[in-house]
């Protein structure tokens, strides 16, 4: 069932535009015929031309509602001077009311444009079908067509247009929930290495659960490429990398580790390399997002550590690259675990806390019971020690100087974490990054 009906009424024809009451009003008409049981929410995009006040047009509009009492709760009129500004006012309308399917009413000259800027701005959350608003040459109306019109893919000119537009829009939003806060540790030197963990303050991301600095996009959530690209991009300015230059692992929650500038696999949890001014990255929400660095040899690493990723043996397989592929000394690597969830929240179902337990018997609190809870980070620091990373290069919460603590619970600390443990599906991502200055 549609849930929600945009109107784009944003470029009408010349000869439409003085007629636009009565187009809205045949179309909502037409809305109120086929949805009086559950009426939907409806928005009509319309441009905000110079020299009009926004109120004012939108009372114009408005006018025409008289007679659509159901339609009346539910309905917006958003103006904007682009497209992107209308179209990203209505994304976030839906998204207040977690709204997924929708229906898109509009000139069938729109539509392939309109297609665009939607793959942009929506993931695969959302669904949309398209009915054209057909002009009736003799009466100077418009109809609701039923007819999907499969018109001609766009110009790559236009479409190369269209992102540039929706760039600057997202680059001139205002960041939300504070400044972007990168956390450091003294441990990696930084003369050598350029490096941090992200906090989540400091993006555009407005949906609560990925507020505000998100830096992975999925499918399955409503953040698009797009945004998460403004967010790598305002972090890249204030840590002083080049977002061109980024390499994020393709989670597989296993061990498999890339090597930069070898063949890429199809999903690894691991990276490392030599280069100079690459930047290397491991997102967590929960996960371990663990950075490798060798001043000796100047190579760098990171990797995404999940309770899975740390019994496969994740972090020593990325330490084992360095080693094979770069010679690195194993006493000259530095390991550092950023945050993640801590052993004060994280459960597990009792197959799997008994993998942690043969680990060691400190890494589960409450064995006996149903879900005890495990501590990844301890055993993460086990099997680094026994493959011969040295203690006191390994830097995680056993760390009791506040001032050098990185490895925070990000399940307990949600004013500066994601934690998919804590937010359910929807969850933001932070990553750690590393790079090996020029």
């Amino acid at each position: 069932m549609v849930e929600a009906v945009l109107i784009d009424l944003f470029s009408l024809p010349a000869n439409l535009q003085n007629n636009i009451h009565g187009l809205l009003h045949n179309t909502l008409e037409a809305i109120e015929k086929c949805s009086s049981i559950h009426p939907p929410f409806v928005y009509v995009m319309c441009c905000h031309r110079q020299g009009s006040e926004r109120k004012g047009e939108q009372e114009f509009l408005l006018a025409a509602l008289r007679g659509f009492q159901s339609l009346k709760r539910g309905l917006e009129v958003v103006c904007a001077q682009t497209t992107v500004a209308a179209l990203y006012t209505v994304k976030q309308r839906l998204d207040e009311k977690d709204l997924s399917i929708i229906k898109v009413i509009l000139p069938t000259l729109r539509k392939d444009l309109m297609k665009v800027y939607i793959d942009h701005l929506f993931t695969a959350v959302y669904q949309f079908e398209f009915e054209d608003l057909q002009v009736v040459p003799d009466s100077e109306s418009l109809q609701i067509s039923e007819h999907q019109h499969e018109g001609q893919t766009l110009p790559s000119q236009d479409v190369a247009l269209i992102q540039s537009e929706i760039q600057m829009y997202l680059e001139s939003l205002p960041s939300l929930k504070g400044e972007l806060t990168i956390l450091r540790s003294s441990l990696i030197p930084d003369d050598i290495f350029l490096h941090g963990f992200t906090t989540r303050t400091g993006g555009i991301s407005y949906i609560p659960t990925l507020s505000s600095c998100n830096l992975f996009s999925s499918s399955k959530r409503r953040d698009p490429q797009v945004v998460v690209k403004e967010n790598l991009r305002r972090l890249a300015n204030a840590a002083g990398f080049n977002p061109e230059a980024f390499h994020r692992v393709k989670v597989d929650h296993a061990n498999a580790v890339c090597i930069m500038g070898k063949t890429e696999p199809d999903n690894y949890d691991g990276i490392v390399t030599d280069r100079k001014g690459v930047t290397l990255a491991a997102p967590g929400a929960d996960c371990i997002p663990v950075l490798f660095a060798d001043p000796v040899r100047r190579t760098c690493g990171a990797a995404h550590s999940g309770w899975k990723g740390t019994l496969l043996g994740v972090s020593m397989a990325t330490v084992n690259a360095m080693v094979s592929e770069y010679g690195c000394n194993m006493k000259d690597i530095l390991v550092v675990l950023g945050p993640s969830v801590g052993p004060c929240c994280y459960k597990l179902p009792h197959e799997s806390a008994k993998e942690f337990h043969r680990i060691d018997p400190k890494c589960v609190r409450q064995f006996d019971s149903a879900s005890p809870y495990i501590d990844i980070r301890r055993a993460t620091r086990i099997l680094l020690e026994r493959g011969g990373i040295l203690p006191e290069n390994i830097q995680d919460d056993s760390i009791t100087d506040q001032k050098q603590n990185i490895t925070f619970c990000t399940a307990c600390h949600p004013d500066k974490f994601y934690s998919h443990f804590r937010d359910g599906t929807n969850f933001g991502t932070q990553i750690g990054f590393i790079s090996i200055k020029d």
